[in-house]
């Protein structure tokens, strides 16, 4: 009976998770005009602004687990912006007055119609945006009526990067599409054809560069772009002011071979066309990247956008009830503990496989997640109820992902605490990391959310919370009144002084084994996995190698980081800081730490990541190493030498070599999880604080 009972679970947490992906394929798409126009700002919901909740469309950008912030989205910058201490993580659209400092320069009729802060200083002037009370009758062949809003009204003859993409977007409006496939597809091509006509029209010719030389001799002279880039129109205004952005370094300069200084007038050029035009009249990959991700999920139809709580109810309430019917009856009638029965002879545990099969499931879903999120739609409309219900607006991919990852650790957390029923430290350590994922890296932040407040995982800490000065998280801190500030406080009062007291006298186990999501999920849904991991010597020198490398990075990358902030300069030693963050953001926070660290589990045990990338990991290691009370005492003459302990090390550590010789164990690695401790037969082993 009892064993019906967990096949029956087993079949349902398959059918559940069978759903899950069949969602994927089961919407159909078609573009509605008037919903296309509100997410591009050019139709304006009840209070004046696009209205993208009308739409299902998640306007916040969820500030946790590595969204576009934390990607360090940034070498796209526009001097300008950088001299202005504009974040380039912010969307455009969020660039309030304060933040450009540009509203002294604001004509007041200009406020008073809402003109955004994202137009260009420069811009700004009343003649250059055109705008009156009428709308002038080239504006309406156009098609720009009245009721568009006033960043959006161009100078007469220059259609907006909006109108642009609209019209490109014709053919495929009220067309209903299989799949998201083919709609995404489309839609790249508009944004490129779109791009592709603004560089037409805003980017330095070759024709005018030649002329621009022609007007030099034997030395550059910037007063000569000037006089070539002639006119008052917008798009010369621009011309001029980006080529002394970006080439006013040249002026000065001496031409020895007109050749060559043609050319690295064209690189200038070329400069401008891939950061100045793109970003500041056209849609750069980021803002694509957004837009196609809120044009497809407003598209959606089908049932998972008619019946959300219902394909929530079946792949996730089938997977949760399943999962439970399979690990409850009958657990009394297995021993507790790891039971040493052919476990490497089981597909899914010794890289089999089913354990392929599940650990390439796991790396398709990252990588969707953290580059291709659109075509994730039909999973993140499941999660909207519980959305609105905890923070009142729709969910993003990092809502579902946040959904997914502690229900994970909930269910797994059972089995956990099942199989080490024997072990109260065992118990109390997974309840522990069940307790801070839920609550304090879920529940909390959504809520503060809701309440208008920033959203903070108050138990994540720098470097492992990378962005933790990024710009515009220090911005969003500082402007929040006296709970940012305490936010700020508290982030650094942990990393400072949190941080060396607790692993002083408890060891890096106080957070990686107790507090931390990346530990809880190794704990729990990696258990399985545990004695995957590499326990030679080779491994340990690349461990120490990669960990500290990282690390080192981290240090880099803040340091760079709050150089922008504090000066405005986007350049430091010859490195360009906003590079820098995209880079550790697109290859460590998401690559590393999401795409391997969790995607491996069933190929290189459960803590790849915390062995080998985790920079919180390498600080409390290095205080552990030095200067900890806590370590793993050995009772050498009981040691048998079984290697039970080895074996299920999750951070490669060869336990057995130091009990062998009766040395205690005192290395950086080790999270304490007490694992070790639990399998050994002749109880040799001892975690201990003194």
């Amino acid at each position: 009976m009892k064993k019906g009972i967990n096949y029956f679970g087993l079949g349902l947490f398959l059918m559940g998770f069978g759903w899950f992906n069949a969602a994927f394929f089961l919407e159909k798409y078609t573009l509605v005009a008037e919903e296309v126009e509100v997410i591009l700002g050019m139709n304006q919901g009840p209070d004046g602004r696009p209205d993208q909740q009308l739409l299902g469309v998640d306007s916040e950008v969820h500030p946790d687990l590595k969204t576009q912030q934390k990607l360090g989205v940034g070498p796209d910058v526009h001097p300008d912006q950088q001299e202005l201490g504009v974040d380039s993580e912010v969307h455009p659209d969020l660039k309030t007055h304060q933040e450009l400092e540009v509203s002294s320069e604001v004509h007041p009729d200009q406020q008073e119609l809402g003109v955004g802060s994202d137009v260009h200083p420069d811009l700004k002037t009343q003649q250059e945006l055109e705008v009156s009370s009428e709308v002038h009758p080239d504006q309406q062949e156009l098609g720009v009526g009245p009721d568009v809003h006033p960043d959006l009204k161009t100078q007469v003859g220059v259609l907006s990067k909006e109108q642009l993409l609209l019209n490109e977007l014709d053919t495929l409006l009220e067309v209903t599409l299989n799949s998201q496939f083919d709609l995404i597809e489309k839609l790249d091509n508009a944004f490129e054809k779109v791009n592709q006509q603004i560089l037409a029209t805003y980017s330095i010719t070759d024709t005018e560069l030649k002329s621009i030389l022609e007007k030099n001799d034997a030395t550059f002279s910037i007063a000569t772009v000037d006089e070539t880039l002639i006119g008052d129109d917008e798009v010369a205004v621009f011309k001029r002011k980006s080529f002394r952005d970006y080439g006013g370094w040249l002026d000065g300069q001496s031409i020895s071979d007109r050749d060559d200084f043609l050319q690295t007038l064209q690189n200038v050029a070329e400069k401008i066309k891939l950061y100045g035009v793109i970003n500041t009249y056209g849609y750069d990959r980021y803002k694509v990247k957004n837009l196609k991700y809120e044009l497809t999920k407003s598209a959606s139809q089908g049932l998972v956008s008619a019946f959300p709580l219902l394909f929530l109810l079946l792949t996730f309430g089938g997977s949760i009830l399943g999962g439970l019917l399979y690990l409850l009856p009958g657990y009394n009638q297995i021993p507790p503990g790891i039971r040493n029965d052919n476990i490497f002879k089981r597909s899914l545990y010794s890289r089999g496989w089913l354990g392929i099969l599940v650990g390439s499931w796991l790396i398709v879903f990252y990588v969707f997640l953290y580059f291709y999120h659109e075509y994730m739609t039909a999973w993140i409309i499941m999660t909207d109820p519980i959305s609105y219900f905890l923070k009142g607006t729709p969910g993003g991919q990092f809502f579902l992902y946040g959904v997914m990852y502690t229900l994970v650790i909930l269910v797994m957390g059972v089995r956990m605490i099942i199989k080490y029923r024997h072990s109260n430290y065992q118990i109390v350590r997974t309840l522990s990391v069940m307790f801070f994922q839920t609550a304090f890296a879920f529940i909390i932040p959504e809520i503060l959310m809701r309440l208008n407040q920033p959203y903070y995982d108050f138990k994540n800490i720098w470097p492992l919370d990378y962005d933790f000065f990024f710009d515009n998280e220090l911005n969003t801190l500082m402007q929040s009144g006296g709970i940012g500030v305490f936010m700020l406080v508290w982030g650094l009062v942990l990393m400072i002084i949190g941080v060396p007291v607790l692993v002083y006298f408890f060891g890096k186990r106080w957070y990686c084994s107790w507090v931390c999501g990346c530990g809880g999920l190794a704990e729990t849904l990696g258990d399985p996995f545990r004695q995957l991991s590499n326990k030679s010597l080779k491994a340990w020198k690349i461990e120490r190698i990669m960990i500290h490398s990282v690390l080192v990075f981290a240090v880099v990358m803040t340091i760079g980081v709050l150089y922008t902030y504090f000066t405005g300069s986007g350049t430091l030693l010859g490195m360009n800081t906003y590079n820098i963050r995209e880079i550790y953001g697109a290859w460590i926070g998401a690559g590393f730490a999401g795409v391997i660290g969790t995607g491996f589990y069933p190929l290189m045990g459960n803590r790849v990541w915390c062995r080998f990338g985790c920079p919180l990991s390498a600080y409390l290691g290095i205080v552990q190493r030095f200067k900890s009370r806590f370590r793993i005492t050995t009772n050498g003459g009981q040691c048998i030498s079984c290697g039970n302990c080895s074996t299920y090390c999750e951070m490669g550590i060869d336990v057995r070599w130091y009990a062998q010789r009766q040395q205690d164990i005192v290395r950086a690695s080790c999270v304490g999880c007490g694992v070790c401790s639990q399998v050994c037969p002749r109880g040799v082993l001892k975690l201990e604080n003194q």
